[in-house]
């Protein structure tokens, strides 16, 4: 199978990050923090590694503000339900993930924030004086994410947290897709906080997420349970990470992303990069080539920010009719759909039917990318007939 589905979950896994995250569970899989006995402190020590290593990764401040999730999704409502109060005003974008727009509509719908969802332009990207013309007395909050995971284009976040710093707003980033695959600074940004997952880019296990807070972020907790502290009290703990972290934790997916994290930094982020960029003008340059092909998004992807990220759709076809093709006929995967980003598809004319995604990862090969312009070729000349 050529997998063209990394923008959802990156797959293979690292075998080393599978098998030393397995072989470190074997060895001390209790519950972290929660006995005095050596391996549940050695436990307790590796998640505590594990957040230095990500205040690192990610030139955060404060590795006790480093709160472990989920997912993104779980991180980013825990942020926008933690952060706002009734009254708020919000500034997102229409590049968003629902991971973003469910909760902000929640709390709208229930009339409890306002909120002012911007444009991006005409190849995918959010004009940063649209975010500072959209601010308001009452403006708490401007969220918006790194990189879109339709169209790949990577967003002027340092731009816009020097607008939020100016008015000192609260900014939250979604780098769902940029973690891992391109450098993220919670510093140059001037992040309040930060989301991520750890299943895509970082190359760790589902069920893994992070929100990463500046130590300036005021949040409250919207769970409660055992921590493992203060035990004695009924009352949420106030100290961080455990106000934020109730119950059990996922010692196995932190140990895995702790595995990826160092497999990340051995291969190199800049490397990386330099690889999935060749992928994508690879892809981008043969596509573009097919008659009968629409393509979205920036046209120019070796001077503006991108990803390895190409959505398209065959005209004439239906995309779950040209997806099944590609699988059944093919072996290639890729994603059809929405992608949990409506109002992306409304805004490039593709709400009715979607469209096919094709994310390349660390593991797509030239020959993958050249078989895969060779398949959308075949199938939009037979379209065309």
């Amino acid at each position: 199978m050529i997998y063209l589905d990394n923008a959802a979950t990156t797959w293979p896994k690292p075998k080393t990050v599978l098998d030393t995250m397995i072989a470190l569970y074997a060895e001390t899989g209790v519950s972290p923090g929660r006995g005095s006995y050596d391996a549940a402190l050695e436990a307790e020590a590796s998640i505590t590694r594990t957040r230095e290593d990500l205040v690192a990764f990610f030139h955060a401040p404060d590795p006790k503000r480093v709160i472990f999730t989920a997912n993104a999704t779980d991180a980013l409502n825990m942020a926008i339900m933690g952060m706002l109060s009734p009254g708020d005003h919000v500034i997102t974008t229409r590049l968003e993930h629902n991971s973003v727009l469910r909760p902000l509509f929640h709390l709208q719908e229930e009339g409890i924030i306002s909120t002012t969802i911007i444009p991006f332009d005409g190849d995918g990207y959010v004009d940063p004086q649209a975010v500072r013309e959209a601010i308001r007395p009452e403006t708490k909050m401007v969220e918006i994410t790194h990189a879109s995971n339709v169209l790949g284009t990577i967003q002027p976040v340092e731009e816009i947290g020097s607008i939020c710093e100016e008015f000192a707003l609260e900014y939250l980033v979604d780098a769902s897709q940029s973690a891992g695959r391109i450098p993220v600074s919670m510093e140059a940004m001037r992040a309040s906080a930060i989301a991520f997952p750890g299943h895509k880019s970082i190359y760790g296990p589902t069920g893994t997420g992070c929100l990463v807070l500046n130590p300036s972020c005021g949040i409250r907790p919207t769970r409660f349970g055992g921590t493992g502290t203060a035990s004695e009290s009924l009352r949420q703990p106030e100290d961080f990470p455990h106000c934020l972290e109730a119950g059990t934790q996922n010692y196995m997916g932190i140990l895995g992303l702790s595995c990826a994290l160092a497999y990340l930094q051995e291969k190199g982020l800049e490397k990386i990069r330099g690889e999935e960029d060749a992928l994508m003008h690879r892809l981008h340059d043969g596509l573009a080539s097919i008659k009968g092909l629409e393509m979205y998004g920036a046209a120019d992807r070796r001077t503006r920010p991108h990803l390895a990220v190409e959505t398209v759709n065959v005209k004439g076809a239906d995309p779950d009719d040209v997806g099944a093709i590609l699988d059944g006929d093919f072996e290639i995967a890729v994603r059809v759909g929405l992608h949990c980003a409506p109002l992306v598809h409304e805004s490039i004319g593709t709400a009715g039917r979607g469209a096919l995604r094709f994310s390349p990862g660390i593991f797509t090969t030239p020959e993958d990318i050249d078989l895969t312009v060779e398949a959308l070729d075949r199938i939009c000349a037979n379209y065309m007939k």
